[in-house]
């Protein structure tokens, strides 16, 4: 009976095995008899070679019309999805030029993002992290304050304070968290002592960004936190990210004069780890997520997460597993990171 399964049943024309083999070589033969195989589907494959550009040389857009380079580098991950889009295309053409066209952008999408598809997250770190943008207008922020505590983060930072909810979070994260402080519209909760608490002057003219020392059992660190303007795509103006940009050139210089060693960043920097813009800061610290994270990460907005512009970033010290916390009431998912302080090293 075991063999029966294996055999093609002549008679009544059935579908086994070796009926779907010939109708496969059909298929194949008729296309190594197409004599318009090379010549059909050139567009689809010079569409193809401009994906694998655009990808391959995305510094290279110019940001003077419209910052067109930034916000091709937001959504930069996103163009892999043309690429299924691209091959099913150049079969139905049935275009050998275009399925071969299509693999440049497929080798460069995999050389930009192949290694967040795999898991780096250890098991090591001695100190867990996390930041939220709570949304001014989020309708529960004891819920959402519980949810961040839950979490099991040593050190918290929440941006998007509105003044009138800041005794909401600071009563709901009372007993989890002694120490905090609150500086214009970003706040820092810690478990262990904070000293040097200060406001970074990020160029706005008014406070969306501070500083303190954390010290840890196993040593002091510099916890900055920090909200970057808001940028908005706007059809006469295309990507407007002027001040968001002056403002991350700002944090990058006041990170880079820091006198601690070890130096965490938490925050919404409305803005992706491949945007130029955010140069000042990228260069000097690595990113939680793309270090030992799994995954794209993506935290924003909550309903949809298509870019990750909640950011863990760290310097001189080591991460060890970043991912994203559950949704809560803001328009922003959490994200928290394990890393591991050693001022020994």
């Amino acid at each position: 009976m075991a063999q029966q399964a294996y055999m093609t049943e002549k008679d009544n024309g059935g579908s086994g095995p070796e009926h779907r083999g010939s109708r496969l070589r059909r298929l194949l033969d008729g296309w190594r008899g197409d004599p318009r195989i090379w010549r059909r589907g050139l567009l689809l494959a010079a569409v193809a070679i401009l994906l694998a550009l655009v990808m391959l040389l995305h510094s290279r857009i110019p940001n003077t019309v419209g910052n067109l380079g930034s916000l091709t580098e937001t959504f930069l991950p996103w163009l892999g999805l043309l690429i299924p889009v691209l091959l099913v295309l150049g079969l139905v053409r049935r275009s050998a030029t275009a399925l071969i066209a299509v693999l440049l952008p497929a080798i460069v999408w995999l050389n930009l993002f192949g290694g967040l598809l795999t898991d780096r997250t250890g098991s090591g770190g001695n100190l867990v992290v996390a930041t939220h943008n709570v949304n001014a207008d989020n309708p529960d922020p004891a819920g959402t304050a519980r949810d961040v505590a839950a979490s099991g983060a040593d050190v918290v930072a929440l941006e998007e304070l509105k003044a009138s909810a800041v005794p909401v979070y600071e009563r709901a994260l009372a007993s989890t968290y002694k120490h905090h402080a609150v500086v214009g519209t970003v706040g820092l909760w810690s478990k262990y002592p904070m000293t040097g608490v200060k406001a970074v002057d990020i160029k706005l003219g008014w406070q969306r960004a501070m500083r303190a020392t954390v010290t840890t059992p196993d040593g002091p660190l510099a916890v900055y936190v920090a909200h970057l303007p808001s940028v908005r795509v706007k059809m006469e103006a295309g990507f407007t990210a002027r001040q968001r940009d002056k403002s991350a050139d700002a944090l990058g210089e006041a990170i880079a004069d820091e006198t601690q060693k070890q130096v965490v960043l938490l925050g919404d920097l409305n803005g992706t780890m491949n945007d130029r813009a955010l140069n000042a800061v990228t260069s000097q610290m690595r990113s939680t997520q793309g270090a030992a994270g799994s995954g794209f990460g993506f935290s924003w907005p909550a309903s949809f997460p298509m870019a990750r512009i909640d950011q863990i970033m760290v310097k001189g010290i080591e991460p060890e597993s970043s991912w994203t916390l559950p949704a809560t009431g803001s328009d922003h998912l959490p994200v928290a990171a394990r890393v591991k302080v050693d001022t020994s090293s």
